[in-house]
């Protein structure tokens, strides 16, 4: 049995993925408290579903064949990593948004693991694992979250000290109306890291509070 907050379909807003269509399975509960969480509503709740129940679902709600497994933190239900080898058996895109606190080798490198380490201003910092960095293929995307100019070269650091540039896809985020864009951007230039800078394209589609999108 999994969990789950909700399943919809929508545009991905994030990602190397970001604009095309998606299907979503939010699954329940998280192990960190963010300052920024915009997902607080996934943090309890839920309905237990099984995985049988909820492949028919999942295929009922579309025929679109890339889908993310999301939260909250995903990783904590035992049966995440069984839900993702079905689907990828069942011929998904599959991409697993997770924290950086959670060991990324249960999950197949098949799918495309979406690493959301934890910069300052999250106030979670001290929860990264960082071992993850060392669990990354190209196949994976690793994202930082920019609250402040501190998260920027805190980040920065850490990816040179890493040489991750060449190890994944980086992903820049300014949290939502916090992070000025236009800064966040300059900031990127300024660097001269190869790093892709994103916006959560759905918050500018539908009302950000807008939930199931």
């Amino acid at each position: 049995m999994l969990r789950v907050t909700e399943i919809f379909y929508s545009i991905q807003g994030e990602g190397s993925a970001a604009g095309l269509p998606c299907i979503f399975v939010r699954l329940t509960g998280c192990n960190l408290r963010c300052t920024w969480c915009d997902t607080e509503y996934g943090y309890n709740g839920g309905k237990d579903t099984s995985l049988s129940d909820l492949l028919q679902q999942i295929r009922d709600i579309s025929d679109c064949k890339l889908i993310q497994i999301t939260g909250g933190e995903p990783l904590l239900q035992e049966k995440t990593p069984a839900l993702i080898d079905l689907l990828l058996e069942d011929n998904y895109d599959v991409l697993v948004e997770t924290a950086g606190n959670m060991d990324i080798s249960t999950v197949s490198p098949k799918a495309v693991r979406v690493v959301d380490m934890k910069c300052p201003g999250s106030g979670m910092v001290e929860r990264n694992d960082y071992e993850n960095l060392n669990r990354l293929t190209p196949n994976d995307e690793l994202k930082f979250v920019i609250a402040d100019e501190n998260d920027f070269h805190w980040a920065a650091k850490l990816i040179k000290k890493h040489s991750l540039e060449e190890k994944t896809t980086v992903l820049f985020s300014p949290v939502f109306d916090v992070m000025d864009k236009a800064q966040l951007a300059a900031l990127v230039l300024q660097s001269g890291m190869k790093v892709r800078m994103q916006l959560q394209l759905h918050k500018h589609i539908w009302d950000p509070k807008k939930t199931g999108v």
